[in-house]
Parts: structure tokens; sequence; C-alpha cells
């Protein structure tokens, strides 16, 4: 990693605070870690000046409010990282270097991966696109400076959700990672099996890989039980941090939750909707039922 990283000269585009904030428990009594990796929205000046869209254009990407939604994750023994930097400013629940040459006027180096579906769809690492399609930037991007807000936010990013993933299998024998993000009403909630915009929730185990099959089961009976209409793995079936972090053969378990936006918020206005206490309530009822998971085979015979 440090062989490819570029040198550590200071950014314009550099975010003002942190790259992301945990929120710990007073003490961690659950085998859970939540991660947010999109609801930053710590913008930086220049990153707003060099991109066509308006402020609440540019939002349209953002998972807003999900850090909020299982914000109480940490009263109930459990940690909660989430990103403060914008998913449109670049992408932690990306490989880290899927990048897009439309986006640069520099060649890109040997290692990239520029053919990923993701960054087909202008969704790469840094992404040429916000989430409805529009174009971010006004000019293109130097390759130093992609490669540096993936150093200096990024791996960051990773590096301390590694370090919480580490240390809670660790400390119980085991390890269930939420990651938890929000999905637009319409876009493809409107393709194939999810044609309705009232499908709740979406919970991506990538079909069965990534976490035991109790994991989702619990999410799933207890969202169901609340009356929310739930489907599985489509059409999200699991991003990068689900796929690489799940491992339920070394007793890490990592399921994807994604939330219907228009539960919660005003999608236009990216406001809050007084439905969001009410959602953010039943949100702890599942992390109850994930930490009464018992998700099979651990090590060490460690219970």
């Amino acid at each position: 990693m440090d062989a490819i990283a570029p040198s550590a000269r200071a950014s314009q585009f550099h975010p003002a605070s942190q790259p992301h904030e945990i929120l710990w428990p007073e003490q961690q009594s659950l085998p859970l870690v939540f991660a947010s990796p999109h609801s930053g929205c710590d913008y930086p000046p220049a990153f707003l000046a060099a991109s066509r869209l308006d402020p609440v254009s540019l939002r349209q990407s953002e998972d807003s409010f999900v850090n909020e939604i299982f914000g109480c994750a940490p009263e109930m023994g459990a940690p909660l990282i989430h990103a403060l930097f914008p998913r449109a400013f670049v992408d932690p629940n990306r490989e880290p270097y899927e990048l897009d040459p439309a986006v640069f006027k520099d060649k890109l180096p040997a290692y990239a991966n520029t053919r990923s579906p993701r960054v087909a769809a202008g969704l790469g690492t840094i992404a040429r696109v916000v989430a409805n399609g529009a174009n971010i930037y006004k000019d293109k991007l130097s390759l130093e400076e992609g490669l540096e807000r993936i150093r200096t936010c990024y791996w960051p990013y990773h590096e301390a959700l590694r370090s919480l993933v580490e240390q809670t299998k660790e400390r119980f024998g085991y390890c269930i990672l939420v990651d938890c993000h929000s999905m637009p009403s319409l876009g493809k909630l409107g393709q194939g099996r999810c044609a309705t915009n009232r499908i709740a929730f979406v919970l991506g185990d990538c079909h069965g890989t990534s976490c035991n099959a109790a994991v989702t089961s619990s999410v799933e009976r207890t969202l169901m039980g609340k009356n929310y209409q739930v489907v599985r793995n489509s059409p999200y079936a699991g991003g990068f941090v689900t796929r690489h972090y799940g491992r339920p053969e070394a007793n890490v378990h990592s399921l994807q939750i994604e939330i219907n936006r228009q539960i919660y918020m005003d999608e236009t206005r990216m406001e809050r909707r007084p439905a969001l206490n009410a959602l953010a309530q039943d949100m702890r009822d599942v992390v109850a039922a994930l930490g009464a998971v018992d998700p099979g085979r651990r090590r060490n015979g460690q219970r």
C-alpha cells in the first residue's frame, strides 16, 4: 500500500475535519460493529468550487442521516464508525483503486481497476457522477489529487474499520459487521423484483456468502415483525465492504442494510422527516436481535 501512496503534501481539496468518527460504547458488550461509509457531509470548499453541481444536487449520493438512524448502537454496547467526508469526494465502499479514466487528465497506473461495473456507471472510488447520473466536475482531476483523497480519507477509514472488526473478534470470538446505507425510493427500486418504492429495506449478504444465514434472518424477522417490506440481495447484494470483510469461515460476518429514504427524509430537499425518530427507535430492536444471534462455528471453542 505505502509503495503506491502519493506524497503527504497538503491538498487544497482535503476535508477540514478528520476523515471519520468512531462513536464508542462505554464498554463494548455486543459482538457487533456498525459502519456508515456514505453519511459524510463535510464538503471541502475547493471541491464545491470544482463541481458543476449546486450543493443540494451534489448531495444526491449521500446516505444522509444513516449514522443518526443507527445512533443507538453505542449506547447499546457496539461501536459505530461513520465517514465524515462525502461519498462524492471519495467512496470507501469501493476497491481502493476503482478509477475512471474519464475523471482524470493523467494516464492511470497499471494497478487501477478501470473496468469494473462501478467504474462503468461513473461510480468508482473517485466518482464521475452523483447517484442520479449528473456529472460532478467542471474539469478533469489530476491523478495526484485522486490518490491523495484515497490516502487521506479512504485508507484511514478502512484502517479504523479493520481495527474495530479485529478487536471485536478478539474479544468475543467472532464479529458481525453491519454496513449501513440508504437507497433512493426510485431508480433501481423501480426495476425487476423491486418494482415498487414501498420496499423499505434491502438486506445484502452477497447471496448468503458474507454472513451466516442466522444473521440475515434475524434482521429480516425483526423488520417484518414491524410490518416493513423487506427483500434480500435485489437490487443490492452488498458492496465492497460486505464482500471484503465478510468471512464467515473466519468468524467475521458482514451484512449490508439499505433503507428506503422515503421513509425518513425529503429526498429533494435533503431534510429529515419526523418519522426518522421512529425509525431510529426500531433500529434498537435490530441491534438487540443481532446481539442475540449465534452465528455458528467459532474458533478455539469460544462462546
